[in-house]
């Protein structure tokens, strides 16, 4: 039977694939509020450089994980790369429960992203796959919804068990029923090479498209291409000012004199606003154009930092998290169904995979580069200069970047 483009003509695969990237991101929720605070509490780690090395391993495995994982799933398929995602991953909680020392840590944490990188990669690409070309911010919209809302709402839980019951092993116990559950729709997916297959003969550019090498690709998404590189700038800033809020907010709002509890509900407010404005600013892309709304959502991403520093009370605190979220849900389905406007489907995931490959190294970046001022200057200043990196982003979308939807 011959396969149909479109997400209505592919509802129920559609709808496993977004409850399956919930739980891909409730993996790395459970850890938001609990290890930067675990890092100082149990494994008395004073230097800020050091508390974010396991944000350090998380990103630099997941960027180099996503640069592969778009060239194994061309060559061996989508699902294949999705179970082995969460196969890796089961391994992650088990080692955060028996940590002895920090390296182990950091070791989890290198699987997880590894994880993240293949399983998030391919619930992506799978869902482009099945979509037509005006839903492509639609799906990637609806992709990260699902998997930051699953972030938002296991930073919540966790930090709500780990302040009733202790910072391990409780919340971590959570993470190996998620990658069970997360296995389990993984098996149910079916593959959605056919579709592809199909997208590469309607689009009429397999002549132009099925010679690029590994490294053209690499060079046309990091460089040579203005859209396709500046989109890759744009998408490392935003993982970058993650990166740092990720480290740097519990501890931030801990000096502040917030309770665990608190913490952890505007460490969540944060993906969640990120994760529920995605609904709306992925189909939003696709009608107004990409644009504008990565150029003012980097801006309100710098924006909201400053008035996080400038803040001084718990509800503004809030509203500043809000105002991140905002700011990260204009760009992040948006950059995605950039990528694939102005790739070609059959070098698509490779090129995606690049992207993704400079966006998660953000991640390690970000905590490095966080780390390291907060060390030298202090928290505030870290946070605050990180912020500078998003704005410039926006400055040069605004300059280089011409729209992706062809009209």
């Amino acid at each position: 039977m011959q396969p149909k483009i479109g997400i209505k003509e592919n509802i129920v695969q559609f709808i496993l694939l977004v409850v399956t990237n919930l739980f891909v991101g409730s993996m790395v929720g459970i850890e938001r509020t609990v290890l930067p605070l675990l890092g100082e509490e149990q494994f008395g780690l004073a230097s800020a450089s050091a508390a974010l090395s396991f944000i350090i391993s998380f990103g630099f495995s997941k960027a180099i994980v996503n640069y592969f994982a778009g060239q194994i799933a061309d060559r061996l398929g989508r699902k294949k790369v999705l179970l082995l995602g969460w196969f890796v991953g089961l391994f992650v909680p088990i080692l955060i429960i028996f940590a002895h020392a920090w390296w182990v840590i950091i070791v989890a944490n290198i699987l997880l992203g590894i994880n993240q990188g293949l399983a998030w990669s391919m619930t992506v690409n799978m869902k482009i796959d099945i979509s037509k070309a005006n839903q492509r911010g639609t799906a990637v919209g609806l992709n990260e919804f699902a998997g930051y809302s699953g972030v938002a709402i296991m930073a919540a839980v966790s930090g709500y068990i780990a302040s009733s019951y202790s910072l391990r092993p409780e919340p971590f116990y959570i993470g190996i029923g998620i990658v069970i559950v997360g296995l389990i729709l993984s098996l149910i997916v079916k593959d959605t090479g056919e579709h592809l297959k199909l997208q590469i003969k309607n689009s009429g550019t397999v002549s132009s498209g099925k010679n690029r090498s590994a490294k053209e690709v690499f060079a046309l998404t990091t460089w040579k291409n203005k859209n396709l590189s500046t989109i890759s700038f744009a998408g490392l800033s935003t993982n970058l000012k993650d990166g740092m809020a990720w480290g740097l907010f519990p501890i931030y709002f801990a000096a502040a004199g917030l309770s665990v509890g608190q913490i952890g509900t505007i460490v969540a407010v944060y993906p969640a606003a990120w994760g529920i404005f995605q609904l709306f600013t992925g189909t939003l892309s696709d009608k107004i154009g990409r644009k504008v709304l990565i150029t003012y959502g980097m801006w309100t991403q710098a924006a909201a930092l400053w008035f996080i520093l400038a803040a001084n009370q718990y509800s503004l605190w809030i509203l500043g998290a809000l105002l991140l979220g905002l700011g990260t849900a204009m760009v992040y389905p948006t950059l995605q169904a950039a990528i694939s406007d102005v790739a070609e489907p059959d070098w698509r995931a490779s090129s995606m995979g690049v992207y993704r490959f400079w966006r998660d190294s953000g991640y390690a970046f970000g905590a490095l580069m966080a780390g390291i001022i907060a060390d030298l200057l202090g928290v505030n200043w870290a946070i605050g200069l990180v912020a500078l990196l998003p704005f410039i982003a926006g400055v040069l979308s605004k300059v280089r970047l011409k729209e992706t939807i062809k009209s």
